[in-house]
């Protein structure tokens, strides 16, 4: 579960985990917009940072029990890879944004949350609201298949 500080970052940035989400996830600086919040939460749940995860949920979405239920989802969820695939607004300067994304996962067979999801800044920081589930996605046939296995989705998990 563990990513090493020079390894890729878990988020799919193309930065160095120490220079990515670590640096979030330590508290050392704020993640600046609404995606890097997204990208910085993936990787808390890749990394099983619950803290992280409950302080950047927005307050008013907070509730009890939400520990348990993050750390019951972390002892079965292995998490393979995330994809950004839109966003609005979210930017430094914005009050508001969301980020459409699929995260890839093995719980234990392999499957995806496709979400779109709401972000609000509140006193120059940013806190996950709530989000949307949206259908799955499907790779073509030839495409490299989601789970993470190499083999073209037609050999993997295709029809």
């Amino acid at each position: 579960m563990g990513v090493t500080p020079t390894a890729a970052c878990p988020c799919g940035s193309g930065e160095i985990f120490e220079r990515c989400c670590q640096l979030y996830l330590l508290g050392t600086a704020k993640a600046p917009t609404a995606e890097a919040l997204m990208r910085s939460r993936y990787t808390a749940y890749h990394q099983g940072t619950i803290d992280y995860l409950i302080t950047t949920h927005h307050p008013t979405q907070r509730y009890a029990g939400q520990r348990a239920a993050i750390l019951q989802s972390m002892a079965s969820t292995r998490w393979l890879g995330l994809r950004v695939l839109a966003t609005e607004a979210g930017q430094a300067t914005d009050r508001q944004g969301a980020v459409e994304f699929v995260a890839y996962y093995a719980d234990p067979k392999p499957g995806q949350l496709h979400e779109r999801s709401r972000f609000v800044r509140q006193k120059d920081r940013w806190f996950y609201v709530d989000g949307d589930a949206l259908p799955p996605l499907l790779p073509k046939r030839s495409d490299p298949c989601w789970c993470g296995s190499g083999k073209k989705y037609k050999a993997c998990h295709g029809p």
